[in-house]
Protein backbone atom coordinates (compact mmCIF):
# COMPACT_ATOMS: atom_id res chain seq x y z
CA UNK A 1 0.00 0.00 0.00
CA UNK A 2 1.18 3.55 -0.93
CA UNK A 3 1.36 6.04 1.74
CA UNK A 4 1.10 9.60 0.83
CA UNK A 5 2.68 12.65 2.74
CA UNK A 6 -0.21 15.65 3.36
CA UNK A 7 0.84 18.72 5.44
CA UNK A 8 -1.73 18.96 8.37
CA UNK A 9 -4.11 21.77 8.38
CA UNK A 10 -3.02 25.12 10.19
CA UNK A 11 -4.92 24.91 12.97
CA UNK A 12 -4.14 21.14 14.02
CA UNK A 13 -0.32 22.32 14.29
CA UNK A 14 0.17 22.48 18.18
CA UNK A 15 1.75 26.15 19.28
CA UNK A 16 5.01 26.05 21.00
CA UNK A 17 5.22 25.80 24.67
CA UNK A 18 6.32 28.95 27.07
CA UNK A 19 5.43 30.90 23.20
CA UNK A 20 3.09 33.76 22.64
CA UNK A 21 1.29 34.12 18.97
CA UNK A 22 3.60 35.16 16.74
CA UNK A 23 3.98 37.25 14.37
CA UNK A 24 2.37 36.80 10.50
CA UNK A 25 5.26 35.94 8.25
CA UNK A 26 3.28 38.75 6.14
CA UNK A 27 3.40 40.99 8.95
CA UNK A 28 7.14 40.48 9.25
CA UNK A 29 7.34 41.05 5.71
CA UNK A 30 6.32 44.73 5.52
CA UNK A 31 7.58 45.80 8.27
CA UNK A 32 11.40 44.54 6.90
CA UNK A 33 10.25 46.30 3.66
CA UNK A 34 9.53 49.67 5.56
CA UNK A 35 12.51 49.47 7.60
CA UNK A 36 14.91 49.40 4.70
CA UNK A 37 13.14 51.76 3.11
CA UNK A 38 13.69 54.24 5.37
CA UNK A 39 17.42 53.41 6.13
CA UNK A 40 17.67 54.69 2.87
CA UNK A 41 15.77 57.42 3.19
CA UNK A 42 17.52 58.74 6.24
CA UNK A 43 21.04 57.75 4.63
CA UNK A 44 19.83 60.10 1.36
CA UNK A 45 18.87 62.39 3.64
CA UNK A 46 22.18 62.44 5.45
CA UNK A 47 24.71 62.18 2.95
CA UNK A 48 22.78 64.45 0.09
CA UNK A 49 23.04 61.23 -2.45
CA UNK A 50 19.83 61.87 -3.72
CA UNK A 51 20.10 59.12 -6.66
CA UNK A 52 19.84 56.50 -3.52
CA UNK A 53 15.83 56.81 -3.75
CA UNK A 54 15.27 58.41 -6.64
CA UNK A 55 12.67 56.34 -9.15
CA UNK A 56 15.49 55.97 -11.73
CA UNK A 57 17.38 53.81 -9.53
CA UNK A 58 14.33 51.97 -8.25
CA UNK A 59 13.04 51.41 -11.49
CA UNK A 60 16.45 50.17 -12.92
CA UNK A 61 16.82 47.82 -9.67
CA UNK A 62 13.53 46.16 -10.73
CA UNK A 63 14.48 45.38 -14.38
CA UNK A 64 18.11 44.27 -12.81
CA UNK A 65 16.77 41.94 -9.72
CA UNK A 66 14.20 40.26 -12.30
CA UNK A 67 16.51 37.80 -13.67
CA UNK A 68 18.90 37.69 -10.68
CA UNK A 69 15.29 36.86 -8.78
CA UNK A 70 14.02 33.95 -11.36
CA UNK A 71 17.65 32.34 -11.53
CA UNK A 72 17.17 32.32 -7.39
CA UNK A 73 13.70 30.76 -7.50
CA UNK A 74 15.28 28.19 -9.87
CA UNK A 75 17.28 27.43 -7.77
CA UNK A 76 15.07 26.96 -4.65
CA UNK A 77 13.27 24.14 -6.72
CA UNK A 78 16.34 22.02 -7.57
CA UNK A 79 17.95 22.53 -4.18
CA UNK A 80 14.47 21.64 -2.01
CA UNK A 81 14.45 18.53 -3.86
CA UNK A 82 18.27 18.02 -3.07
CA UNK A 83 20.17 18.90 -6.47
CA UNK A 84 22.56 21.43 -6.11
CA UNK A 85 22.20 23.28 -9.51
CA UNK A 86 25.38 25.30 -10.09
CA UNK A 87 24.30 25.43 -13.69
CA UNK A 88 21.78 28.00 -13.89
CA UNK A 89 23.76 30.28 -15.19
CA UNK A 90 23.66 28.09 -18.22
CA UNK A 91 20.57 27.07 -18.10
CA UNK A 92 19.72 31.37 -18.38
CA UNK A 93 22.16 31.71 -21.01
CA UNK A 94 20.45 29.14 -23.25
CA UNK A 95 17.12 31.26 -21.95
CA UNK A 96 18.89 34.19 -23.55
CA UNK A 97 18.95 32.46 -26.91
CA UNK A 98 16.19 30.36 -26.91
CA UNK A 99 14.40 34.00 -25.99
CA UNK A 100 15.75 36.27 -28.81
CA UNK A 101 15.08 33.26 -31.60
CA UNK A 102 11.51 33.30 -30.34
CA UNK A 103 10.89 36.69 -29.90
CA UNK A 104 12.49 37.78 -33.22
CA UNK A 105 10.08 35.27 -35.28
CA UNK A 106 6.61 35.27 -32.91
CA UNK A 107 6.93 38.56 -30.49
CA UNK A 108 7.81 38.92 -27.07
CA UNK A 109 5.13 35.92 -25.19
CA UNK A 110 6.84 33.51 -27.83
CA UNK A 111 9.95 34.85 -26.60
CA UNK A 112 9.10 34.15 -23.00
CA UNK A 113 8.30 30.46 -24.09
CA UNK A 114 11.24 29.79 -25.67
CA UNK A 115 13.23 31.12 -23.06
CA UNK A 116 12.00 29.25 -20.64
CA UNK A 117 11.57 25.94 -22.91
CA UNK A 118 15.87 26.47 -23.63
CA UNK A 119 16.28 26.65 -19.84
CA UNK A 120 14.03 23.71 -19.10
CA UNK A 121 15.86 21.64 -21.39
CA UNK A 122 19.34 22.63 -19.64
CA UNK A 123 17.72 21.41 -16.68
CA UNK A 124 16.57 18.20 -17.87
CA UNK A 125 20.03 17.72 -18.65
CA UNK A 126 21.01 18.25 -16.00
CA UNK A 127 18.64 16.21 -14.05
CA UNK A 128 19.95 12.97 -16.08
CA UNK A 129 23.44 13.73 -15.13
CA UNK A 130 23.08 13.86 -11.64
CA UNK A 131 19.26 12.21 -10.58
CA UNK A 132 19.83 9.06 -13.33
CA UNK A 133 23.79 9.00 -13.70
CA UNK A 134 24.26 10.21 -10.02
CA UNK A 135 26.87 12.53 -11.70
CA UNK A 136 28.37 14.85 -8.97
CA UNK A 137 26.33 17.85 -8.34
CA UNK A 138 29.28 20.63 -8.78
CA UNK A 139 30.54 19.25 -11.59
CA UNK A 140 27.37 18.83 -13.86
CA UNK A 141 26.68 22.22 -13.27
CA UNK A 142 29.72 23.80 -14.43
CA UNK A 143 29.55 21.41 -17.43
CA UNK A 144 26.10 22.29 -18.22
CA UNK A 145 27.16 26.26 -18.07
CA UNK A 146 29.97 25.63 -20.35
CA UNK A 147 27.59 23.33 -22.99
CA UNK A 148 25.33 26.42 -22.66
CA UNK A 149 27.74 29.51 -23.73
CA UNK A 150 29.07 26.92 -26.35
CA UNK A 151 25.68 25.65 -27.95
CA UNK A 152 24.72 29.33 -27.78
CA UNK A 153 27.67 30.83 -30.00
CA UNK A 154 27.04 28.01 -32.51
CA UNK A 155 23.92 28.45 -32.95
CA UNK A 156 24.05 32.51 -33.19
CA UNK A 157 26.73 32.17 -35.40
CA UNK A 158 24.64 29.79 -37.63
CA UNK A 159 20.99 31.73 -37.42
CA UNK A 160 21.53 34.81 -35.97
CA UNK A 161 24.92 36.30 -38.13
CA UNK A 162 23.44 36.15 -41.59
CA UNK A 163 20.02 38.60 -40.04
CA UNK A 164 22.21 40.78 -37.73
CA UNK A 165 25.43 40.01 -39.30
CA UNK A 166 27.10 40.08 -35.95
CA UNK A 167 27.75 36.32 -35.05
CA UNK A 168 27.77 37.63 -31.11
CA UNK A 169 24.24 39.26 -31.17
CA UNK A 170 20.45 38.96 -32.47
CA UNK A 171 19.15 41.21 -34.39
CA UNK A 172 16.56 43.64 -32.26
CA UNK A 173 13.81 41.51 -30.70
CA UNK A 174 10.41 43.12 -29.34
CA UNK A 175 9.80 43.24 -26.18
CA UNK A 176 7.33 43.93 -23.55
CA UNK A 177 5.59 47.02 -23.42
CA UNK A 178 5.80 49.06 -20.21
CA UNK A 179 3.25 50.34 -18.11
CA UNK A 180 2.77 52.73 -15.02
CA UNK A 181 -0.16 52.53 -11.66
CA UNK A 182 -2.01 55.83 -12.37
CA UNK A 183 -2.74 58.09 -10.51
CA UNK A 184 -0.25 56.40 -7.77
CA UNK A 185 2.87 56.92 -10.28
CA UNK A 186 1.80 60.82 -10.80
CA UNK A 187 1.21 61.47 -6.83
CA UNK A 188 4.07 59.68 -5.93
CA UNK A 189 6.29 61.68 -8.83
CA UNK A 190 4.72 65.03 -7.48
CA UNK A 191 6.57 64.28 -3.78
CA UNK A 192 9.59 63.30 -5.25
CA UNK A 193 10.25 66.62 -7.47
CA UNK A 194 9.17 68.53 -4.01
CA UNK A 195 12.48 67.21 -2.41
CA UNK A 196 11.20 67.21 1.00
CA UNK A 197 13.59 65.35 3.57
CA UNK A 198 12.45 61.60 3.94
CA UNK A 199 9.10 61.53 2.42
CA UNK A 200 10.26 62.65 -1.21
CA UNK A 201 12.53 60.02 -0.86
CA UNK A 202 9.75 57.55 0.07
CA UNK A 203 8.27 59.43 -3.44
CA UNK A 204 11.07 58.51 -5.23
CA UNK A 205 11.28 54.38 -4.08
CA UNK A 206 7.31 54.04 -4.59
CA UNK A 207 7.53 55.77 -7.96
CA UNK A 208 10.13 53.76 -9.07
CA UNK A 209 8.40 50.74 -7.87
CA UNK A 210 5.18 51.79 -9.67
CA UNK A 211 6.34 53.02 -13.07
CA UNK A 212 7.95 50.93 -16.02
CA UNK A 213 6.37 47.62 -15.12
CA UNK A 214 5.90 45.18 -17.79
CA UNK A 215 3.71 41.59 -17.67
CA UNK A 216 7.23 40.35 -17.04
CA UNK A 217 7.25 42.25 -13.81
CA UNK A 218 4.15 41.06 -12.50
CA UNK A 219 4.62 37.17 -13.56
CA UNK A 220 8.26 37.39 -11.95
CA UNK A 221 6.52 38.81 -8.77
CA UNK A 222 3.52 36.59 -8.48
CA UNK A 223 6.28 33.62 -9.27
CA UNK A 224 7.58 34.21 -5.50
CA UNK A 225 3.82 33.90 -3.75
CA UNK A 226 2.88 30.35 -5.69
CA UNK A 227 6.34 28.59 -5.10
CA UNK A 228 5.88 29.21 -1.25
CA UNK A 229 2.57 28.05 -2.18
CA UNK A 230 3.21 24.72 -3.95
CA UNK A 231 6.09 24.01 -2.04
CA UNK A 232 4.77 24.73 1.32
CA UNK A 233 1.32 24.34 1.35
CA UNK A 234 0.69 21.16 -1.09
CA UNK A 235 1.17 17.67 -0.89
CA UNK A 236 2.90 17.93 -4.28
CA UNK A 237 5.58 20.43 -1.89
CA UNK A 238 5.62 18.36 0.92
CA UNK A 239 6.49 15.38 -1.13
CA UNK A 240 9.08 17.34 -3.75
CA UNK A 241 10.67 18.57 -0.10
CA UNK A 242 11.00 15.20 1.24
CA UNK A 243 13.18 14.17 -1.27
CA UNK A 244 15.73 16.70 -0.39
CA UNK A 245 15.31 16.21 3.32
CA UNK A 246 15.89 12.51 3.70
CA UNK A 247 15.37 10.70 -0.23
CA UNK A 248 15.18 7.25 1.40
CA UNK A 249 12.04 7.78 4.19
CA UNK A 250 10.39 9.21 1.30
CA UNK A 251 10.92 6.06 -0.66
CA UNK A 252 10.09 4.19 2.22
CA UNK A 253 6.28 5.89 1.93
CA UNK A 254 6.07 4.94 -1.66
CA UNK A 255 6.85 8.69 -3.12
CA UNK A 256 8.36 8.25 -6.32
CA UNK A 257 12.16 9.91 -5.67
CA UNK A 258 13.40 9.92 -9.32
CA UNK A 259 10.17 11.51 -10.22
CA UNK A 260 10.05 14.26 -7.81
CA UNK A 261 13.83 15.40 -8.48
CA UNK A 262 13.55 15.45 -11.93
CA UNK A 263 9.96 17.58 -12.17
CA UNK A 264 11.92 20.00 -9.73
CA UNK A 265 15.30 20.04 -11.82
CA UNK A 266 13.43 20.91 -15.02
CA UNK A 267 11.23 23.22 -13.61
CA UNK A 268 14.53 25.03 -12.07
CA UNK A 269 15.83 25.28 -15.57
CA UNK A 270 12.90 26.83 -16.79
CA UNK A 271 12.79 29.34 -14.00
CA UNK A 272 16.63 29.79 -14.88
CA UNK A 273 15.66 30.15 -18.58
CA UNK A 274 12.90 32.64 -18.01
CA UNK A 275 15.43 34.71 -16.07
CA UNK A 276 17.29 34.33 -19.56
CA UNK A 277 14.49 36.13 -21.02
CA UNK A 278 13.98 38.48 -18.58
CA UNK A 279 17.17 39.93 -20.02
CA UNK A 280 16.38 39.92 -23.74
CA UNK A 281 12.60 40.94 -23.27
CA UNK A 282 12.83 43.55 -20.64
CA UNK A 283 11.32 47.17 -22.08
CA UNK A 284 14.65 48.90 -23.14
CA UNK A 285 16.54 45.41 -24.00
CA UNK A 286 17.95 44.81 -27.43
CA UNK A 287 17.77 41.11 -28.07
CA UNK A 288 20.37 38.74 -27.64
CA UNK A 289 24.10 39.47 -26.50
CA UNK A 290 26.68 37.15 -26.13
CA UNK A 291 28.03 37.50 -22.51
CA UNK A 292 24.93 39.11 -21.14
CA UNK A 293 24.00 36.99 -18.92
CA UNK A 294 26.97 38.64 -17.01
CA UNK A 295 26.95 35.98 -13.85
CA UNK A 296 23.31 36.42 -12.61
CA UNK A 297 22.75 32.74 -12.14
CA UNK A 298 25.85 32.43 -9.71
CA UNK A 299 23.95 35.98 -8.15
CA UNK A 300 20.77 34.37 -8.19
CA UNK A 301 22.60 31.37 -6.48
CA UNK A 302 24.07 33.55 -4.28
CA UNK A 303 20.15 35.06 -3.44
CA UNK A 304 18.98 31.67 -2.83
CA UNK A 305 21.10 30.79 -0.08
CA UNK A 306 20.98 34.16 1.51
CA UNK A 307 17.17 33.47 1.41
CA UNK A 308 18.04 30.46 3.61
CA UNK A 309 15.87 28.55 0.63
CA UNK A 310 13.05 30.15 0.90
CA UNK A 311 11.10 32.23 -1.81
CA UNK A 312 10.64 35.70 0.11
CA UNK A 313 14.25 35.51 1.47
CA UNK A 314 15.41 35.00 -2.54
CA UNK A 315 13.35 38.04 -3.52
CA UNK A 316 15.17 40.11 -0.29
CA UNK A 317 18.37 39.02 -1.50
CA UNK A 318 17.57 39.68 -5.31
CA UNK A 319 16.30 43.10 -4.25
CA UNK A 320 19.05 44.04 -2.60
CA UNK A 321 21.77 42.68 -5.30
CA UNK A 322 19.61 44.42 -8.22
CA UNK A 323 19.24 47.44 -5.82
CA UNK A 324 23.10 47.88 -6.01
CA UNK A 325 23.72 47.06 -9.33
CA UNK A 326 21.30 49.65 -10.27
CA UNK A 327 22.77 51.97 -7.86
CA UNK A 328 26.52 52.03 -9.29
CA UNK A 329 25.15 51.86 -13.10
CA UNK A 330 23.21 54.98 -12.83
CA UNK A 331 25.39 56.82 -10.07
CA UNK A 332 28.56 55.52 -10.28
CA UNK A 333 31.35 55.60 -7.39
CA UNK A 334 29.56 58.37 -5.32
CA UNK A 335 26.40 57.00 -4.65
CA UNK A 336 28.07 53.45 -3.79
CA UNK A 337 30.39 55.56 -1.58
CA UNK A 338 27.21 56.67 0.37
CA UNK A 339 25.84 53.34 0.73
CA UNK A 340 28.86 52.50 3.67
CA UNK A 341 27.05 55.56 5.85
CA UNK A 342 23.86 53.54 5.62
CA UNK A 343 25.82 50.29 6.60
CA UNK A 344 27.34 51.51 9.42
CA UNK A 345 23.75 52.83 10.46
CA UNK A 346 22.34 49.56 9.94
CA UNK A 347 25.30 47.71 12.20
CA UNK A 348 23.99 50.60 14.98
CA UNK A 349 20.58 48.98 14.55
CA UNK A 350 21.82 45.51 14.68
CA UNK A 351 23.78 45.81 17.83
CA UNK A 352 20.95 47.71 19.41
CA UNK A 353 18.90 44.51 18.67
CA UNK A 354 21.44 42.21 20.11
CA UNK A 355 21.56 44.40 22.89
CA UNK A 356 18.02 44.26 23.72
CA UNK A 357 18.04 40.14 22.98
CA UNK A 358 21.52 40.37 25.84
CA UNK A 359 23.64 38.91 23.42
CA UNK A 360 26.60 41.05 24.33
CA UNK A 361 29.30 39.33 22.07
CA UNK A 362 27.19 39.91 18.74
CA UNK A 363 26.20 43.30 19.69
CA UNK A 364 29.91 44.47 20.32
CA UNK A 365 30.82 42.34 16.97
CA UNK A 366 28.02 44.65 15.26
CA UNK A 367 29.30 47.62 16.75
CA UNK A 368 32.75 47.42 16.09
CA UNK A 369 32.32 46.29 12.05
CA UNK A 370 29.93 49.71 11.92
CA UNK A 371 32.74 51.63 13.49
CA UNK A 372 35.28 50.31 10.77
CA UNK A 373 32.62 51.03 8.05
CA UNK A 374 32.31 54.31 9.27
CA UNK A 375 35.55 55.33 9.40
CA UNK A 376 35.84 53.90 5.66
CA UNK A 377 33.27 56.05 5.06
CA UNK A 378 34.67 59.49 6.28
CA UNK A 379 38.19 58.56 5.44
CA UNK A 380 37.30 58.46 1.40
CA UNK A 381 35.25 60.60 -0.74
CA UNK A 382 34.08 58.15 -3.25
CA UNK A 383 34.60 54.46 -4.51
CA UNK A 384 36.64 53.81 -7.58
CA UNK A 385 34.54 53.61 -10.61
CA UNK A 386 36.65 50.44 -11.10
CA UNK A 387 35.03 48.80 -8.10
CA UNK A 388 32.06 49.91 -8.62
CA UNK A 389 31.38 48.05 -11.27
CA UNK A 390 32.06 45.25 -9.09
CA UNK A 391 29.74 46.60 -5.86
CA UNK A 392 26.89 43.55 -6.60
CA UNK A 393 29.75 40.54 -6.25
CA UNK A 394 31.28 42.43 -2.97
CA UNK A 395 27.90 42.68 -1.50
CA UNK A 396 27.43 39.03 -2.24
CA UNK A 397 30.28 38.12 -0.66
CA UNK A 398 29.54 40.56 2.55
CA UNK A 399 26.29 39.70 2.94
CA UNK A 400 26.97 36.07 3.05
CA UNK A 401 29.44 35.79 4.93
CA UNK A 402 26.80 37.83 7.59
CA UNK A 403 24.32 35.16 7.22
CA UNK A 404 26.54 32.14 7.04
CA UNK A 405 25.47 31.35 10.52
CA UNK A 406 21.68 31.08 10.43
CA UNK A 407 21.37 29.02 6.59
CA UNK A 408 20.16 25.60 7.04
CA UNK A 409 19.68 23.79 3.72
CA UNK A 410 17.92 21.13 2.93
CA UNK A 411 19.67 17.84 4.32
CA UNK A 412 20.52 15.53 1.32
CA UNK A 413 21.54 18.54 -0.65
CA UNK A 414 23.77 17.56 -3.26
CA UNK A 415 23.69 14.06 -2.18
CA UNK A 416 23.47 11.07 -4.10
CA UNK A 417 20.68 8.78 -4.41
CA UNK A 418 20.46 5.35 -5.64
CA UNK A 419 16.34 3.82 -5.34
CA UNK A 420 16.46 0.78 -2.50
CA UNK A 421 20.18 1.12 -1.14
CA UNK A 422 18.75 3.51 2.17
CA UNK A 423 19.99 1.62 5.54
Amino acid sequence: MTIGLTAPPESARPEPAGRGRRMPRWATAMITVGIAMFALALTATLTGQNELTSSGTTQAAVGLMLPILLAGLGGLWSERAGVINIGLEGMMILGTWGAAFAGYNWGPWAGLVGGIVFGALGGALHAVATVTFNVNHIISGVAITLLGAGVTQYLSALIFEPISRNPRSSPRVEGFDSYSVQPLADWFGALEEQRIPILSDFGGLLRGVLTGLSPLVILSLLLVPLSYYVLWRTSFGLRLRSTGENPYAAESLGIGVYAYKYAAVIISGGLAGMGGAALVLFPGQLGYLEGQTGGRGYIGLAAMIFGNWRPAGTLAGAALFGFVDGLQLRAGGEAVHALLYGGSLLAVAVAVWWLARRRWVAAAAALGAGLLVYLLYITTDTVPRELAAYAPQLVTLLVLAIAAQRLRPPAADGLGYRRGEGG
